[in-house]
């Protein structure tokens, strides 16, 4: 079984824990999330680590693509996705004369038109960076979910799916292939709770720092893939 998979069955992005700290996050930074296309990010974003044999290689940093598709199939009713049929419309149309067209949710000065498809995507602060935009307001309550999960659900969690090896491991400085992905957020110990710990307090100084829609310069430009064109984010989404 792919460390993605198992990271979504019962590691860090456990199908049925991971979205409610995600929430949880979110009404703490945004106030209750009463849009139920909010609730549907919280649980698909993370789907794209299915099957990954990696979580932060050139396949993990791709498994924004599956919940943004998702989320842009059914709730941005002009887009040509995979499932555009009359019903994906419907729900789209609908949802957005009951709830807004979702301009509300889009606190980044460069991303002048909201689609639901950006704002899945980019969750990733890596992906911001590969395309030179911003992350959405769920790259801000995704991390902070991080810092509000505690470590005794955690810790076990990962160490069972295997991925904190690989998490730990990217941060640390003395890791002789190259600059490790995490190195320049100083979080690296060799032991699981103060590691832990390190990066709960990196999120939050994080989050505080950037979700104003601030300019994010403390996250390195990933090196693990490179920017490539995506017919899905047109001029308008960016």
């Amino acid at each position: 079984m792919k460390i993605g998979t198992k990271s979504i069955l019962f590691g860090a992005h456990q199908f049925m824990i991971h979205p409610w700290f995600v929430a949880a996050a979110w009404w703490k930074l945004y106030g209750f999330p009463w849009d139920p296309r909010l609730w549907v990010a919280f649980f698909v974003h993370d789907f794209g680590y299915w099957g990954s044999p990696n979580m932060d290689g050139p396949e993990g940093e791709e498994h924004v693509r599956l919940g943004a598709t998702v989320m842009g199939s059914l709730f941005d009713p002009s887009r040509p996705f995979f499932m555009r049929r009359w019903y994906t419309r419907l729900i789209g149309s609908v949802c957005n004369k009951l709830w807004g067209d979702g301009q509300r949710y889009n606190e980044a000065p460069d991303q002048a038109l909201f689609t639901w498809y950006c704002f899945c995507f980019y969750h990733s602060r890596f992906i911001a960076k590969r395309y030179n935009t911003s992350v959405s307001m769920l790259c801000y309550a995704d991390k902070l979910a991080i810092a509000l999960t505690p470590w005794w659900l955690y810790i076990p969690m990962t160490t069972l799916s295997g991925e904190i090896r690989e998490y730990m491991a990217l941060a640390d400085t003395r890791t002789a292939a190259g600059e490790p992905k995490y190195a320049s957020m100083n979080v690296y110990s060799s032991e699981k709770r103060q590691w832990y710990a390190n990066v709960q307090e990196y999120l939050r100084q994080w989050v505080e720092e950037h979700k104003g829609g601030k300019e994010d310069t403390w996250t390195l430009a990933s090196m693990s893939s490179k920017p490539q064109s995506d017919a899905n984010l047109s001029s308008g989404g960016l």
